[in-house]
């Protein structure tokens, strides 16, 4: 059987990810040949600080769909990236690394050899530099993808913000119709098409028990009509509900997906619940990305304590999808 290639950005270099990426290979045997986009020399220093010893086998990208790949050794498109950015405090100095990295998996992407691709954390007060919300944010532009949703996805529960790393104070006036019908739109169809069922999705209110002393209430004016308009189209959608309530074991057992209206109202308690044991999957690329579900972590760098979960679940996703 023919296994496509899982791409594998490391994203920013001063982050825990070729920590929890050499804890993966030691974690279990995977069937997709993984190919690490990252700086040779940045790669060499972190393998001697976290004392972790494997082969490496450097690839030409052009050379890509000839090879016979697994892992074995560590295949890795090497970005010739030579500055000094090993172990040091984030800041805007990662940039062009960073950029090179998803440019290098961009082209490979666009040619067809795979469409599976993981990206490790980044920081986005430094990288993203206010330009993009996010990484989802910054592909969509990269790919010219219009619709698109943050799936916070484990299997028995996954998560979807209609807004996403936006400040509170804009996140009222953000909340419409079309996004979130556009949002539930694309979670239903990638169960659906990649899980092979379809999807019982529950919608939080944004005001505090779907209630609000000011005269429009987001709930009743905007949240209730785009939840008939879905479920006229036969897509399995209820709500608005009480966030405080929601997630109780009782309620959240009736569902597969819970779309909340800004990002911490539902990657708190879902993170709560499972730890590390989710991924962010990005719904309407052209691709399929995953990031684990974690940021670069700068406070454990070098220790090696971090848990490696999360990747483990997104290269797991990517071998089944």
């Amino acid at each position: 059987m023919n296994y496509k290639p899982i791409l594998i950005v490391h994203g920013e270099p001063n982050s825990i990810f070729l920590e929890i990426f050499f804890k993966s290979l030691k974690y279990k045997k995977f069937k997709n040949p993984l190919v690490l986009v990252c700086s040779y020399k940045i790669l060499k220093f972190q393998m001697k600080k976290l004392k972790f010893k494997m082969d490496i086998k450097i690839i030409n990208p052009s050379l890509l769909e000839e090879i016979k790949l697994n892992n074995k050794t560590i295949n890795i498109i090497d970005t010739k990236y030579n500055k000094n950015i090993n172990f040091q405090k984030i800041s805007n100095k990662s940039n062009d690394y960073i950029r090179d990295c998803f440019k290098i998996s961009l082209k490979i992407l666009n040619s067809g050899i795979t469409n599976k691709i993981i990206n490790g954390p980044i920081s986005k007060s430094s990288f993203l530099n206010k330009k993009f919300l996010g990484i989802t944010e910054y592909l969509a532009k990269k790919t010219n993808t219009g619709r698109n949703a943050m799936l916070i996805y484990n299997q028995k529960l996954s998560v979807c913000p209609i807004t996403t790393h936006l400040p509170l104070k804009f996140i009222a006036k953000n909340i419409n119709k079309k996004s979130i019908i556009e949002k539930i739109t694309l979670i239903d169809s990638f169960y659906k098409k990649n899980l092979r069922f379809k999807p019982k999705i529950a919608v939080l209110g944004l005001n505090p028990h779907c209630e609000t002393v000011d005269r429009f209430n987001e709930d009743e004016k905007i949240l209730k009509p785009a939840i008939e308009y879905l479920s006229s189209k036969k897509i399995y959608v209820r709500g608005p509900y009480s966030a405080d309530t929601a997630f109780l074991k009782n309620n959240r057992k009736n569902f597969d997906v819970i779309v909340g209206m800004y990002h911490d109202q539902v990657l708190t308690p879902i993170k709560t619940i499972f730890e590390y044991d989710a991924i962010n999957i990005t719904l309407g690329l052209p691709f399929m990305r995953i990031s684990p579900d974690h940021g670069p972590n700068q406070k454990m760098l070098g220790q090696n304590k971090s848990n490696p979960l999360s990747l483990v679940r997104a290269i797991e996703f990517l071998e089944k999808n």
